[in-house]
């Protein structure tokens, strides 16, 4: 007689997607920045998380590896990315392609989107050869793209991000689009975003019908991961000795493997309990992390007991600094607290009196006194009776470099009765000066933010740049907004400003 299988024991979720779902959590444990519809932008924004994960996502605390890489090779004809190059590295050599099967929140919603009940594409001789089509986004998207406008045209065009990205709509855009508090932005909206959004739905659709489609013929960072595969400490691994070479795992893996732990495995060791020899586990080194039913032959008798204890602590540990870090990003830190929202109401008008910080038209921002990068200093009272213009920008932010040259021709055109102020964003560890070297935008006061933010926390900027402040000649407030400008638009600004 068949024994009744409960509603829970078919259809409890696996170790693996229990350790998806957590590393999806604690990659995005600022969960508050959905409810207020920012980005967070404390000091762990700089550590590489090592899953597909986007920066601009509101509850994002860490850095996505592949941004992070573009920026660097963008970057590499004033700086080289080491920290960058060296952390990717670090992870694949560490975990490889585990990084995809099991921490990749990328990874986890294309198989959650699979399970929709539909037909199916199995594994052929055509999706084993669009599997190599990632080595072209890499090279081309995410290193030639960069590379070349980074290089020649000393701007920062992440290529993959800007023109591909599924995450950085669904997690970036989408996300902070949802926020009614973010409502101004769809003003930002245009052509691009709209591609941007049909690429994301047919990757989407593609992922339903096919088993992980982004990861298997798209993604770059699977990519490099793949490189380090049969390096890793980490991975799925095979007992040659007792391995009858059936192919039995390949043959029912979902992924366009030829055999187990080449570069299109991602580790997910769903092939262990298939393998009638129990030759395949997965280890960290020489330790056994998971084993087939029943444990490997020839183990000491309590070994798979002294798994399952190990496997409670690390569980024990793991959701103790989930909760920590839960608590930390929503409660304790204090981090960009004055510098969220850029309209402010209620408590906060009773703190732009009280601090100057000016996030609305009819605020007054109060005296500040910043270094430029020329070593003179800028002084906002010594510009009162004049308009005054505030940038918010970064090297790494295309949109920002593009419209500089708008502000330059302004100052130039009235510089005796404008000021305008570009202040790079403090989280940046780039060179200014060698960067703005040869632009020939002398007409404007450049000055990096200082660690406290001084500039960034008084007008309420955010990660998401440009943003431009226009100050009247009295240094009320008149336009405080994120988004690009035009020439036209900043003409209007400073004539409105001037009245």
């Amino acid at each position: 007689m068949n024994e009744k299988i409960s509603w829970w024991q078919s259809h409890r979720p696996s170790k693996r997607r229990l350790i998806q779902v957590y590393s999806a959590l604690l990659y995005n444990a600022y969960v508050k920045g959905f409810i207020k519809g920012e980005i967070y932008t404390g000091k762990s924004k700089l550590v590489c998380v090592p899953g597909f994960n986007c920066y601009s996502c509101p509850a994002a605390v860490g850095a996505c590896p592949l941004g992070s890489l573009q920026n660097a090779l963008a970057a590499s004809g004033n700086r080289i990315g080491f920290y960058v190059f060296g952390i990717i590295m670090l992870w694949g050599l560490m975990l490889g392609r585990t990084i995809c099967g099991w921490l990749c929140p990328l990874g986890l919603i294309q198989e959650l989107l699979h399970k929709i009940p539909t037909p199916k594409i199995r594994k052929n001789r055509i999706t084993f050869c669009l599997s190599y089509l990632k080595y072209f986004f890499l090279v081309v998207f995410a290193i030639a793209v960069p590379l070349w406008y980074g290089i020649k045209h000393q701007k920062a065009v992440p290529g993959f991000c800007k023109f591909i990205c599924p995450a950085g709509t669904l997690e970036g855009a989408m996300g902070l689009l949802s926020n009614p508090a973010n409502a101004s932005y769809f003003k930002m909206l245009g052509i691009f975003f709209t591609r941007k959004f049909v690429i994301m739905f047919l990757i989407g659709l593609a992922c339903i019908f096919c088993y992980r489609s982004f990861c298997r013929f798209i993604c770059p960072l699977g990519a490099i991961y793949g490189m380090f595969n049969k390096l890793s400490v980490i991975g799925v691994k095979v007992d040659l000795n007792r391995c009858s070479h059936c192919g039995a795992c390949a043959m029912n893996c979902k992924m366009d493997v030829r055999h187990v732990g080449d570069h299109e495995c991602i580790n997910c060791a769903k092939c262990m309990n298939l393998c009638r020899q129990k030759a395949i586990s997965m280890k960290a080194g020489s330790i056994t992390l998971l084993a087939p039913e029943g444990g490997l032959d020839g183990e000491a008798p309590d070994a798979e007991a002294m798994r399952k204890k190990a496997g409670r602590a690390a569980w024990g540990l793991a959701l103790a600094i989930l909760a920590l870090a839960l608590l930390w990003y929503n409660v304790l830190d204090r981090s960009g607290k004055k510098a969220n929202g850029i309209n402010s109401t209620g408590s906060d008008a009773q703190q732009t009196a009280d601090t100057g910080f000016a996030y609305s038209p009819g605020d007054e921002l109060t005296d500040f006194t910043i270094q430029c990068t020329d070593g003179s200093s800028f002084h906002l009272e010594d510009y009162r009776g004049k308009v005054t213009i505030i940038n918010l920008w970064a090297t790494y932010c295309g949109p920002c470099v593009e419209e500089l040259p708008y502000f330059n021709a302004l100052a130039g055109k009235y510089q005796d009765d404008i000021a305008i102020l570009a202040v790079h964003n403090s989280m940046s560890k780039d060179d200014i000066p060698a960067f703005l070297s040869g632009k020939g935008w002398d007409n404007l006061h450049f000055a990096l933010d200082t660690k406290d933010k001084l500039v960034w926390e008084r007008v309420g900027g955010s990660a998401t740049m440009p943003q431009t402040i226009v100050l009247d000649r009295d240094g009320k407030v008149i336009y405080n907004q994120v988004g690009s400008v035009t020439p036209q638009l900043l003409e209007k600004l400073y004539q409105d400003a001037g009245n």
